[in-house]
């Protein structure tokens, strides 16, 4: 089993950046990709990135192409979102997992089914 921690929320006005991390413990060795989801009050949640770990394929949200990066430290087993740039609309309590199935193509790791282990999430907020 792997677990993931999330840190680095906050409160943040808009035009801001922050950085996520999400450390990564457990049985790493058996991760295929990292992702992160965020959550908004009333909506589902939602794919923000992902990053395969064996070539370091990135996928993003459309809503968030451009203004953040997902990258990772594999010393520290640990991935990372730098979000620029930030929105109200960003706001939400962000979640990071790990997932062991392998997928290629477009499409991949952009449902939460795809994924097994999930952190308890970290709270972004933007103000206007």
């Amino acid at each position: 089993q792997v677990q993931v921690v999330e840190s680095g929320g906050g409160l943040v006005q808009a035009g801001d950046s922050l950085r996520l991390s999400c450390a990564a413990s457990g049985r790493t060795f058996s991760i295929n990709a990292m992702g992160w989801f965020r959550q908004a009050p009333g909506k589902e949640r939602e794919f923000v990135a992902a990053i395969v770990w064996s070539d370091n394929r990135l996928y993003y949200a459309d809503s968030v192409k451009g203004r953040f990066t997902i990258s990772r430290d594999n010393a520290k087993n640990t991935v990372y979102l730098q979000m620029n740039s930030l929105k109200p609309e960003d706001t939400a309590v962000y979640y990071c997992a790990n997932a062991r199935s392998i997928c290629f193509g477009y499409g991949c790791y952009r449902a939460t089914e795809e994924y097994d282990s999930w952190g308890q999430g970290t709270q972004v907020t933007v103000s206007s």
